[in-house]
Formats: C-alpha cells, sequence, structure tokens
C-alpha cells in the first residue's frame, strides 16, 4: 500500500540525511528524493491509484514527507555552508596588507587649482560660462567686428551661423559685466577650442583662465601689479619678466607678458628661439568699446583683462615640451606629478 511506501521512504531518507558530512552527499540526498524523478515524486504519480475515501487521508501524509524532508534538507544545507565558508575565511595575520594605489589631480587640474588660489587671494571671484557660445559673446561684443581681421587669428569650429564652440574664454567677461555691476574682479578657467592642427605646440583643444577688474580708476600700473605678484607667486620670487606692446581687440593699450626661458635661464635656446624669453600671458586695459555692448560708463569706469593657457603655464613651470602629453593618459607621465 502507498501508506506503507510512505513511511518507509519516511525511514530511509532520515538514515541517509543522518549520515551526510558534506554539501555534496547532500546534493545526492536532494537528488534521490527531492528532484523532479526523486523518490517523493514518484509517491505523488502513484497517489491517482489510490482509492477515492482513502485519497484525502494518504495525500495528507504524503504533503507531510515533502515539506519534512525539505526543511530537514534546507536547515542541513545551512548549517555545512556555513561552516564551509568559516572554514575559507581563515587569514593569515602575519602577511603584509595590500597596498591600494590611488589615483590624483591631473596635472592640469592642479595648475588650474593653483593659479585659482593665488588669484582669490588678490581678491577675484570664479566664474564660469558655457563652452558653446554664441558668435555676438565670442567676437562682436568683444569688439570683432564682422570683417573684422583679428577673427582670422582664430580658426573656429562653427556649430552654426550664430554659434560656435568657443575659441577663448573672453565671452564670460561679457557675461559676467552684464550680470554684475561694477566694481567687477573675476577670473574665469575654461575649455576652449580651435581649428588648428595638433603638434608638439599646438591642440585643438585646451584651456585658458581669462581675468578682468572693473572699477573706477584702475589702471595700467595696477595691472602690472597683479600680474607681477601673481608670476612670482606662481614661478618663483627670483624670475625676470617684461612687458611688451602688442594687440588684442577688445583691449587698448595691450601687452604680453614674458618671463625668463626655464630651460636655458636667458642664455637663448630653441624653445624660446633664441631669445631667452617666453611669453606667459597676453592683457591690457578694456577698450571702452566693450563697455559699451554691456551698458558700462565708459566716462566713469576703466578696466584690465588678461589671460593665459593653462597648458602652457604648467609646460612653463614644469618644464613639459609637447602639450600632447596632457591629453594622452599616460600613466606614465601623469605620475610624474
Amino acid at each position: 500500500m502507498l501508506s506503507e511506501r510512505i513511511q518507509q521512504i519516511h525511514t530511509e531518507f532520515e538514515s541517509d540525511i543522518s549520515k551526510v558530512s558534506d554539501l555534496k552527499e547532500l546534493e545526492n540526498i536532494r537528488i534521490k528524493y527531492l528532484s523532479r524523478n526523486g523518490l517523493i515524486s514518484s509517491l505523488f504519480d502513484e497517489l491517482k491509484n489510490v482509492a477515492k475515501e482513502d485519497k484525502p487521508v494518504v495525500g495528507k501524509s504524503l504533503n507531510e514527507l515533502r515539506n519534512h524532508s525539505t526543511n530537514q534538507f534546507n536547515v542541513l544545507k545551512e548549517k555545512l555552508e556555513s561552516t564551509s565558508s568559516a572554514d575559507g575565511e581563515k587569514i593569515d595575520l602575519t602577511l603584509p596588507g595590500v597596498t591600494k594605489v590611488l589615483g590624483s589631480k591631473h596635472i592640469l587640474t592642479q595648475t588650474l587649482d593653483e593659479i585659482k588660489i593665488i588669484f582669490k587671494g588678490l581678491g577675484f571671484s570664479v566664474f564660469d560660462g558655457p563652452e558653446l557660445e554664441s558668435d555676438y559673446n565670442n567676437f562682436e561684443a568683444l569688439n570683432f567686428q564682422p570683417d573684422h581681421p583679428a577673427r582670422d587669428m582664430q580658426d573656429t569650429f562653427f556649430i552654426s551661423k550664430d554659434f560656435l564652440l568657443r575659441t577663448h574664454t573672453s565671452p564670460v567677461q561679457i557675461r559676467v559685466m552684464n550680470s554684475h555691476q561694477p566694481p567687477v574682479r573675476a577670473i574665469m578657467p575654461g575649455r576652449v577650442y580651435r581649428n588648428e592642427a595638433v603638434s608638439s605646440r599646438s591642440y585643438c583643444m585646451f584651456h585658458q583662465v581669462e581675468g578682468l577688474y572693473v572699477d573706477t580708476d584702475v589702471t595700467f600700473a595696477e595691472l602690472k601689479g597683479t600680474l607681477v605678484s601673481f608670476a612670482r607667486q606662481f614661478y618663483g620670487e627670483d624670475l625676470n619678466y617684461r612687458f611688451r606692446p602688442s594687440f588684442f581687440p577688445f583691449t587698448e593699450p595691450s601687452a604680453e607678458m614674458d618671463i625668463t626661458c626655464y630651460l636655458c635661464h636667458g642664455k637663448g635656446c630653441k624653445v624660446c628661439k633664441q631669445t631667452g624669453w617666453l611669453e606667459i600671458l597676453g592683457c591690457g586695459m578694456v577698450d571702452p568699446n566693450v563697455f559699451g555692448f554691456v551698458n558700462y560708463d565708459a566716462e566713469k569706469y576703466t578696466g584690465y583683462a588678461f589671460g593665459m593657457g593653462i597648458e602652457r603655464t604648467a609646460m612653463l613651470k614644469y618644464g613639459i615640451t609637447d602639450i600632447r602629453v596632457f591629453f594622452e593618459n599616460d600613466l606614465r607621465f601623469l605620475k610624474q606629478f
């Protein structure tokens, strides 16, 4: 009878599971009794042959057997897994620890952070602006007229007729002056783009820091004092410097600032083209025409502006001769900083 068969398998299951000592033996028990083709499943197939009046009692016994066997299996499995896991977690406390390799800031980020700290110490705030810029902010409001030859100095990535990837961070000056009344003292770092051939000295994408100070009675002497203070803090107190006349559409008068070549120390070499000097930034007094675009009173206010490339600044300070290494993510280079 099926009832006797149920009792027999129950007894066999209890005997077999009591002898199990590892997970492999337990898996054999599962296959023998609880799998789809196991002994307990076969008993359910025989239930259809039991008399109708006996099915409730026999079916109950069969369910109790399956539930009991399943619970016994799960309890033993959890116990064996816990024991196995504990055995596998033996730690040799005499072994040296594993050193975690930590990343570091990119050399360009380090250079920019140092520049920010210096100018913040000189009273400048930090602003930024979008890299996708309007032709108006990037050129026209900075005194580049549509037919101005100075536009040819910058080979531009145009997105459409009126929008482009900014060629310098100077358009942030326009945004700052449109949203703030003087006095304004700010630096504006960010990425800029120019359609230039990639070489050791130029790249199609690079970083700049723009500076602007507008107030009453701002003079060129203040501009020189600010930039000399920055250069000495950044490059060292013993540097030699000079200012040369130059041209920028948005400043008048304009100048470029040079420092002694870091390789030849002023004697002349290939890097400085035998001059002994290296340019670090451009600067000048804000052209009154620019104030007209931002509704500043040019009779009341004066100001100065300056700009420098972050890559060029880092190259000058650390003696790097190829701008491309900043963008190649070569750990041999990055780990030096």
